[in-house]
């Protein structure tokens, strides 16, 4: 009998272990929702009433102390911060220097990025330690190269997290409805066959999407292209100051577009908000030439617009262009080859498409995001893996955006434009 009282004590403080494991933010404060736990520790959570127990003590509260926390990862939803570089943007919490600072000694690139060298130091922090291999260990977290302090694919995971949350233009499911249809394999998105009957879009409410600032700023960009490549682009003052109206509207009007500066900023990418602006006025809106040496493409016009080039569809990665071109008759939605994990928008389709006459084997999209949203995550992805793979989650679901630089020519101080951007099949 006491043998048995024993082993039930036993099993009721391991399930109280376990569980507490699955519903404290313990470890978890400001990580993306993830289902596999019973709560969430994020600011999401406030809003959908699913926050842990000890939410507000671990992930509020302590948010304004270093108690155990110094050098940790840049985290968007603390309000202050414990790392090294948190005394350069002047964003540290108050005990910083009480708790962390003792920490930083001479083994740590601290305050020494780009110093001369001195033989002196067991560890160095300038542009040659890696060549030689003497860097100190933090010498890739601290010192910043021209894409600012290093990204990891946590700390672009979180932050696609937050901006997922933050999507408050995004279509609902009443808003926007959908067709996909034929779904075929890869081995035959080249076959050209016309699988689905119906449109892809069967409904979208323009009235209440079109007419929000975002949707409306981009719709106005939108139409200031030729899509044929090889004819040079040209822009009037109305067009060019369309152009920064989106960018105001996108990026410094809404709560996801201050959200991703503020990232980009702690990480010493920008160092004020006109820069920011101006960087991707640069990267996605500069002009540069795909064919007979003409300035006939940019960042955008590629990925938002689309493109005619050698016969076919190149480019042409955004679901709102795709339904205008449809409800117009100038495009025929085909098949899809690949459909995201994704129960409600946005949603990611490989599509396969005739615009009027030109195929796109393969025109991947995030379906149902709001402008801002698009253009987030393809800028953040582009300024934190250019000419790579970038890793995001949405809604706990991995999200993999493909980026390319265009190598032929670039801008400022030998920055790259935007070459593409889109999402990979991983299903």
């Amino acid at each position: 009998m006491k043998v048995a009282a024993l082993l039930l004590l036993c099993m009721t403080l391991f399930h109280r272990g376990y569980s507490n494991s699955l519903d404290s933010c313990q470890g978890r404060c400001g990580y993306g929702t993830d289902s596999g736990y019973s709560c969430q520790c994020n600011t999401a959570c406030e809003k959908y009433n699913d926050c842990c127990s000890d939410y507000f003590t671990l992930c509020k509260d302590a948010a304004t102390s270093c108690r155990g926390r110094c050098d940790e990862k840049y985290n968007s939803q603390n309000p202050c911060h414990c790392n090294s570089l948190c005394s350069q943007y002047n964003n540290c919490c108050n005990d910083y220097a009480d708790l962390c600072n003792a920490a930083v000694g001479p083994t740590s690139c601290n305050g020494r990025c780009g110093e001369s060298y001195n033989s002196q130091n067991p560890c160095h922090c300038n542009s040659l330690c890696s060549q030689h291999n003497n860097c100190c260990s933090d010498y890739s977290d601290i010192c910043t190269t021209d894409s600012g302090a290093a990204i990891t694919d946590a700390e672009l995971k979180s932050l696609s997290e937050t901006l997922y949350v933050l999507d408050s233009n995004k279509a609902s499911a009443s808003q926007l409805i959908i067709d996909p249809q034929a779904l075929v394999p890869d081995s035959q998105t080249s076959s050209q066959s016309d699988l689905s009957s119906r449109p892809l879009f069967k409904y979208l409410n323009e009235n209440i999407l079109f007419s929000r600032p975002t949707y409306a700023a981009f719709l106005n960009v939108l139409n200031n292209y030729k899509r044929m490549t090889g004819q040079t682009e040209s822009f009037s003052s109305q067009q060019l100051t369309e152009q920064d109206t989106f960018l105001k509207e996108t990026m410094l009007n809404t709560e996801l577009g201050r959200e991703l500066f503020a990232f980009l900023y702690t990480k010493g990418v920008y160092k004020s908000e006109s820069e920011f602006i101006q960087d991707l006025k640069n990267m996605w809106f500069g002009l540069y030439s795909r064919n007979n040496n003409a300035l006939d493409s940019s960042g955008f016009e590629h990925i938002f617009a689309g493109e005619i080039k050698g016969g076919k569809v190149s480019g042409f990665h955004n679901w709102i262009q795709f339904y205008l071109l449809e409800k117009r008759g100038e495009l025929n939605y085909y098949s899809h080859s690949f459909n995201g994990p994704w129960s409600n928008y946005p949603d990611v389709l490989g599509l396969q498409f005739k615009w009027d006459g030109y195929y796109k084997q393969v025109g991947s999209a995030v379906i149902g995001c709001s402008p801002e949203f698009d253009f987030a995550i393809y800028s953040l992805c582009y300024i934190a893996r250019p000419g790579k793979q970038c890793r995001l989650s949405l809604g706990g679901k991995e999200l993999i955006i493909q980026t390319y630089t265009w190598d032929n020519s670039s801008y400022g101080n030998g920055k790259k434009y935007i070459g593409s951007a889109y999402p990979v099949s991983m299903y």
